[in-house]
């Protein structure tokens, strides 16, 4: 099966940048049964309390783990793009504990967990890269506890922009400097215990030592290396080896932005 004409493409991109598959695993991989979805913006895809049978893979867009909290406050768990699985948990767990809901507009592609399991079963690649990403996931959760707990806002947007530098660049939607950030303020508020006011007069911040610019939806790492240091940032606990060092940002005056900001 050609991998272009594939909807699990994107998996295997994902996953050839992880672990080494074999020609027969990869050929297994894209020929599992699949259904696909296409949601609108803000619309739940699996509810708390649901009993999956399949799992969901995110081909295009983004959504997001979440949980409503008394009063309707609601805290965002964590943040999944095109090759991520969006209830991997849902695997061997018979019930989940969160929700899953879009950002933006998304296609996803389900897998019935019976298929899943008996591929890991008989290819042994795939189930160790299963294990990894759900460790992956859990080692996420524990750099997310950390800056909730203990980093400053500054640090926790910072590690957090750091963060989706690293896992998009390891599917290719990094564009030198670039990605598309696609989450509101009120979305960064929810995924890291602030206000969306504290959040707007952090990115004002961030905006003023020239580490980021943000227009619309696109964010533009101006200095890697500052970014990186501030949050204290190491991209090893995401398991990603295709992770693209932004270069630094010239100004129309051949300076550039690390240099300024040094100068300034």
């Amino acid at each position: 099966m050609p991998v272009l004409s594939s909807p699990l493409a994107p998996l295997l991109r994902k996953l050839e940048g992880v672990i080494a598959l074999t020609p027969d695993e990869q050929t297994a991989l894209l020929g599992l049964p699949s259904i696909i979805r296409r949601l609108k913006p803000r619309q739940d895809l699996i509810n708390l309390g649901h009993k999956p049978s399949h799992c969901w893979l995110v081909v295009e867009g983004w959504v997001h783990r979440y949980m409503i909290l008394s009063e309707g406050r609601r805290q965002i768990l964590s943040f999944h793009m095109a090759g991520d699985f969006a209830d991997l948990p849902s695997l061997y767990l018979p019930v989940l504990d969160f929700t899953v809901g879009t950002i933006t507009p998304v296609t996803v592609v389900g897998i019935p967990h019976e298929a899943l399991r008996r591929l890991a079963d008989t290819c042994p690649n795939i189930a160790l890269w299963l294990w990894k990403d759900a460790l992956t996931d859990a080692a996420m959760a524990r750099k997310w506890i950390a800056s909730i707990g203990r980093r400053s806002a500054y640090q926790r947007l910072a590690h957090l922009f750091c963060e989706f530098h690293a896992r998009l660049s390891a599917v290719g939607l990094v564009q030198d400097d670039r990605y598309k950030l696609p989450v509101t303020q009120v979305d960064l508020a929810d995924a890291t215990g602030m206000t969306s006011v504290h959040v707007n007069r952090t990115l004002k911040e961030l905006r003023a030592a020239e580490l980021i610019a943000l227009r619309g939806q696109e964010l533009t790492i101006l200095d890697w290396g500052r970014l990186v240091k501030i949050a204290e940032f190491d991209s090893g606990y995401l398991q990603v080896q295709k992770v693209a060092t932004p270069k630094p940002q010239i100004d129309e005056t051949g300076v550039s932005a690390s240099a300024y900001a040094q100068r300034v």
